[in-house]
């Protein structure tokens, strides 16, 4: 008797196959200095940046750069990364305001000046990352890697 799968299931296998090889791309050390670079100086009240903060900066990275590679397909056609990015807005958006909210949070930061710099210091890393992960999708596109 043979096995039936569906079309949903072989997708999110290809997706998660595709996920994984864009992740070995990506290093830690990487992930952890760009974390304390951008938010480190909300923080001034600790000497070393916290790690339950610096885990969540982390999974946001890695879910923006991901969103990024899911979506370089369309550079890889010819589309223009700002004509990309708009297409995935509402996710983006999704992964800034919980960083801002998760930050905002952990860092117990209620000055609205430094809300304002923190929300756009968010935006930046979440952007940096979509970027990251978005040209080094097209660049496996074509190289055939995908």
């Amino acid at each position: 008797m043979n096995v039936i799968t569906s079309f949903k299931e072989k997708k999110q296998e290809k997706q998660m196959l595709y996920e994984r090889k864009m992740l070995r791309e990506l290093s830690f050390e990487k992930l952890k200095t760009k974390a304390i670079k951008h938010f480190s100086p909300f923080y001034p009240m600790y000497r070393a940046f916290p790690s339950v903060i610096e885990e969540g900066c982390i999974d946001i990275a890695i879910e923006a750069y991901l969103l990024g590679a899911n979506y370089s397909r369309f550079g890889y056609y010819g589309e223009p990364a700002e004509s990309v990015r708009r297409r995935c807005a509402q996710e983006e958006k999704y992964f800034i305001d919980t960083l801002f909210d998760f930050l905002c949070f952990w860092g117990n930061i209620d000055d609205g000046l430094a809300n304002e710099s923190l929300y756009y210091a968010c935006e930046h890393y979440v952007v940096y990352w979509w970027t990251e992960g978005f040209e080094r999708g097209k660049k496996r596109r074509h190289l055939k890697l995908h």
